[in-house]
């Protein structure tokens, strides 16, 4: 990497990481530090939940899975306007009357201190798994640049968040997440602009949408009702309205976001503008995607994208045969480039005289059946080699395209967008992470009287102590074909439990604390043994739907027994501080 892009990378994040820290540099309390001083504006809160799922992985994960599928995944986010707008209506309101640091402490109020301690240890294990894959992610592409080892890459960016993150606390976090969205999103546009920059004199921006739309990725909509299916309209509009409840309103991650909001009008605005843009801007990092895409159709794309992999068969007794399968897929890469320019000419003619367009497609067809037969055969002989290495190269397709396509100084700003990506949604992980151990267990359970100092040092503590378990799943997170689903199907086995609980406490108020406590335990053991069963292939269910079965089931199993335990009341209203 030049010169260039590493002072364009390197200070595009010190900037940011300074004005955070000089921005909290008036944090002195215990309160200030877990919550803000609830001054964020809705802008700043919209952006700020934005980039608090917009990881890293977003930008890595999301192009590769375009590159490989197509535009369908756009299906997963139909669901979140949906999800807001409930939210803003029925749930806002509820946390702020209360004034409460974490959406666990209604549940106490509500139900009793059982139900809200296991609420948010549910909550502290998903999150806590997912902050090490988060972690993971951008340490792919330092390792692939500058040749590091995985396991020291993760550890050094892994230091660097925490550190970052114990020094500014929540309100570090909202403050620097504007910037580091602006980034992200000038990042991400310039990545288009320059795919069609690069793409054949002959070959404009309506040429590559129909080569596109003729090889199957720009397929949004899927309506086909199958359960198996990950990614369709009714999983999406169903299965991804569940998982946003929960993950936008019980999931501390996002409710220290707009909690920190100036009112309740603000934090309402500031969900609606997440709902109203993150949709596009999937929309957006997908077709970054799909334009990588059509860019190696005419640009010869390597055999395997983990260059990694590569060098380690290169360097073995298999050399010969991963060199006698590069020839062959050449000669078939030749084949295809040519097959995709008469389908471009083709394309050009009027549409009454494309007579070739359906024999050109059969043709390519053809062509990527063999393509993935050699591929495979690549992957058997990685195997082969390194029975651990990780074959599914979906996560290396952009971060290939950024280091040996793009021009100086643009490299560096797309590094320079994955990595504030990695700072802003794990930074405020770790955050969530704290104030929900220091608030619903440690200060609840353990330390009740102590003064605001010790819960300044402890919360600290335990954001260092969060940074560490992060790391040591971060270690472990390749065992995952693709980052962006491993997220994904993280969340899923944990949301729609927490969700059933939170959708009891609000809506079913004859249903007492005991009788959701075992119905949330009972659920969640039912809903890892679904998940466990699907992997062995004895079931075929799509992960989405684990958040729709996951709070049906706790809402259907606490109603059924309540009755045994009629006696045991709700608790009454949590006390609203002062």
């Amino acid at each position: 990497m030049h010169l260039i892009d590493w002072l364009i990378m390197g200070g595009t994040l010190a900037a940011i990481v300074i004005y955070g820290v000089y921005k909290t540099r008036n944090i002195h309390t215990a309160d200030a530090y877990l919550r803000g001083e609830r001054d964020l504006k809705w802008w700043t809160i919209g952006l700020s939940v934005m980039a608090t799922q917009a990881s890293a992985i977003t930008f890595l994960s999301t192009p590769g899975q375009a590159f490989e599928d197509g535009m369908g995944f756009a299906q997963f986010y139909f669901g979140l306007p949906i999800a807001m707008v409930i939210l803003c209506i029925f749930v806002l309101p509820i946390y702020y009357r209360l004034n409460v640091y974490t959406a666990y402490e209604y549940l106490e109020g509500r139900f009793d201190v059982r139900v809200r301690v296991l609420t948010a240890i549910l909550f502290l294990i998903q999150r806590g798994l997912a902050a090490g894959i988060t972690i993971y992610a951008p340490a792919i592409i330092l390792s692939k640049i500058l040749g590091w080892s995985l396991g020291l890459t993760v550890l050094l960016i892994g230091i660097v968040v925490i550190f970052y993150t114990v020094v500014g606390g929540s309100k570090a976090v909202s403050v620097t997440q504007k910037q580091q969205m602006i980034v992200i999103l000038i990042g991400m546009a310039a990545a288009a602009v320059v795919v069609i920059y690069k793409l054949p004199p002959d070959i404009g921006f309506s040429d590559a949408l129909n080569l596109a739309g003729k090889t199957g990725k720009l397929e949004v909509v899927d309506w086909n009702f199958d359960l198996r299916d990950r990614y369709n309209i009714w999983s999406g509009l169903i299965g991804g309205v569940f998982l946003f409840l929960s993950y936008f309103g019980t999931d501390q991650s996002q409710v220290q976001r707009y909690l920190s909001g100036k009112s309740l009008t603000e934090s309402r605005l500031g969900l609606l503008f997440n709902g109203i843009f993150k949709v596009p801007m999937q929309f957006m990092v997908l077709f970054v995607g799909v334009l990588v895409y059509v860019f190696f159709l005419f640009n010869r794309p390597p055999v395997h994208f983990n260059s990694a992999n590569l060098e380690t068969v290169r360097a073995s007794e298999r050399a010969p045969d991963l060199a006698a399968l590069e020839d062959t897929y050449a000669g078939l890469m030749t084949e295809r480039e040519n097959v995709i320019q008469e389908m471009a000419t083709e394309l050009k003619r009027p549409e009454t005289e494309q007579n070739g367009v359906d024999e050109l497609q059969g043709r390519l067809q053809a062509i990527d059946l063999r393509d993935k037969e050699i591929r495979g055969n690549v992957d058997a002989i990685i195997e082969s080699v390194d029975p651990d290495a990780k074959t599914v190269d979906k996560d290396y397709v952009f971060i290939t395209f950024i280091v040996n396509y793009l021009p100086i100084g643009l490299i560096g700003i797309l590094l320079a967008v994955i990595f504030s990506a990695a700072m802003s949604s794990t930074s405020s992980e770790l955050s969530a992470l704290a104030t929900t151990s220091m608030v619903d267990l440690y200060r609840r359970l353990y330390k009740k009287d102590e003064d605001d100092a010790h819960y300044l040092s402890a919360s600290k503590w335990l954001t260092i102590l969060w940074g560490g378990i992060a790391l040591t799943f971060a270690f472990f997170a390749d065992l995952f074909d693709n980052l962006i689903q491993a997220v994904n199907i993280i969340g899923s086995l944990f949301y729609g439990v927490i969700l059933g609980i939170f959708v009891v406490a609000f809506l079913f108020k004859k249903i007492g604390g005991r009788a959701v406590l075992i119905a949330a335990i009972v659920t969640e053991i039912l809903i890892i043994a679904t998940f466990v069963l699907n992997q062995y292939g004895i079931i075929d269910l799509a992960y989405l739907w684990l958040n729709l079965i996951g709070c049906v089931v706790t809402v259907i199993l606490a109603a059924l027994i309540n009755p045994i335990y009629s006696g045991n009341q709700p608790g009454s209203s949590i006390e609203t501080r002062q």
